[in-house]
């Protein structure tokens, strides 16, 4: 069955795509696009609905046999069900839950946080003939509102403070644990991706947190994360930054 994985430099979620492949040894062709300049949108399947209005923002596109997956915490858990070697979800029904429940905080909080913030440190830049095939009208709004630097001080500090949620909640977690799960899961691939390129943009949250420091070199330096690192084609792919999820409006 042919894969094909689309993916920007291994940061956010292209790392946690790329790092769930390596981790079970799916074989795919990889195709390295710029999501920084929105080149996702030349794609073929670009306007198929699930492409188009993905809440992920500008992520990796994975197709298989012609069909379009994205937003990496699903195609992860495709990649998991496809692949081989152990597992990236709990065998259990509670440990599976308590694995997505915890995807789901990091992408509906953590990661439009940490999109915004990243765009705003390094904005990335699309052309206006390009906006112009983004099929979903909010995404298409936010890459307008980066374009023209329009960045809420209101949704800087939120992110922030969101950043330092993040860390607090992962600090507690690690409390006799090596990994946010029982053992080295989606949980710990999708957090780092969002939060690797944070420690630098809001370093007090990180502060006097031993225990989430040493997870993200244990994550850094795992097996899957590193490889996929290695794909990076500029000397700091955690600056790497696209359009992302839309920020919460809800808090």
């Amino acid at each position: 069955m042919r894969m094909t994985l689309y993916h920007g430099e291994p940061n956010g979620p292209s790392l946690a795509v790329l790092a769930a492949l390596f981790a079970k040894e799916v074989q795919a062709e990889l195709v390295r696009i710029d999501l920084e300049s929105g080149e996702r949108h030349t794609l073929p399947c670009a306007q198929e609905p699930l492409v188009a209005m993905s809440v992920e923002g500008e992520g990796a596109v994975l197709v298989v046999a012609g069909e379009a997956m994205t937003d990496s915490v699903f195609i992860a858990c495709y990649l998991d069900d496809v692949g081989q070697g152990a597992a990236l979800r709990p065998a259990d029904p509670y440990g599976r839950w308590e694995a997505m429940r915890w995807c789901r905080q990091t992408t509906e909080r953590t990661a439009p946080a940490a999109a915004y913030l990243g765009c705003w440190a390094h904005p990335p830049k699309a052309d206006a003939a390009l906006l112009e095939r983004i099929g979903s009208v909010d995404l298409r709004a936010r890459w307008e509102q980066i374009a023209a630097g329009e960045f809420s001080a209101d949704h800087l500090n939120d992110s922030r403070t969101k950043i330092h949620q993040a860390a607090e909640r992962i600090e507690a977690r690690l409390d006799g644990r090596q990994w946010l799960m029982d053992r080295f899961s989606i949980a710990d691939i999708e957090t780092y991706a969002w939060l690797a390129g944070m420690v630098r943009l809001v370093p007090a949250a990180f502060a006097a947190k031993p225990r989430t420091t040493a997870w993200l070199a244990r994550v850094r330096t795992s097996p899957a994360v590193a490889q996929a690192l290695s794909l990076a084609r500029t000397g700091d792919p955690a600056a790497s930054w696209s359009v992302g999820p839309e920020i919460n409006r809800w808090g």
